[in-house]
């Protein structure tokens, strides 16, 4: 089962992806995992990727696309892939269907997690992630321990991002309207497309995702 998980900065991808990672054997193609793990392979992917980024410029879709199609030949993935972070723009949603095609694969479920963004910008500016694995915690919903020690792992390195504030987060929200959110459309005209409510609790959202993905 390959899937895309869509929403905007801080709906809770990367939560509900590393759900799936765990329950279903899936594996989670994050665009920027792929990209720093290529420029340190040393294959000729690899060694395009550290020229565009060592230059300072942007990493074409081409390239991305490549990426994927490694990622698709190594057959490791007995769950199938969700896609985070890529597609985002409508020629990305094009150029990914085409690849699933002809590597012999599809596209099974679209998730669109959606949130209301007050609701979303007073969560995040109150979200903290542990530094060794990943676990995130709030303020007001799931604070960090009276222990100071993380749920998940028990390491007490505890870290907020520098554009988790107010004004960074709707710069971010801007840019994936402008430019993320028609795949919403594009997806629902193609008949790929569940939502599920984003701002629910943790486990509600991913009882709704293996809902949709029944």
């Amino acid at each position: 089962m390959n899937i895309i998980l869509l929403g905007p900065p801080g709906a809770g991808k990367g939560t509900q992806a590393r759900k799936l990672v765990d329950e279903r054997g899936m594996v989670q193609l994050s665009t920027g995992d792929m990209l720093r793990a290529a420029r340190t392979s040393g294959t000729d992917m690899g060694k395009k990727v550290a020229a565009v980024m060592d230059a300072g410029n942007l990493v074409t879709d081409e390239i991305v696309i490549g990426l994927i199609r490694e990622q698709l030949e190594s057959d490791n993935a007995p769950g199938g892939y969700i896609f985070d972070g890529f597609p985002r723009t409508l020629a990305q949603a094009d150029a990914l269907g085409n690849l699933l095609v002809e590597m012999g694969e599809s596209l099974d479920h679209v998730i669109e997690m959606q949130v209301d963004d007050e609701a979303l910008v007073a969560r995040i500016t109150a979200r903290s992630t542990c530094g060794s694995c990943g676990e995130v915690y709030n303020d007001n919903t799931k604070p960090i321990p009276a222990d100071e020690k993380c749920t998940n792992c028990g390491a007490n390195d505890f870290q907020r991002r520098a554009d988790d504030n107010e004004e960074s987060l709707r710069t971010r929200l801007m840019a994936y309207y402008k430019q993320t959110s028609p795949l919403v459309g594009y997806y629902y005209a193609k008949g790929d497309l569940q939502s599920v409510d984003g701002l629910a609790s943790m486990d509600e959202v991913a009882a709704s995702i293996n809902k949709a993905l029944a």
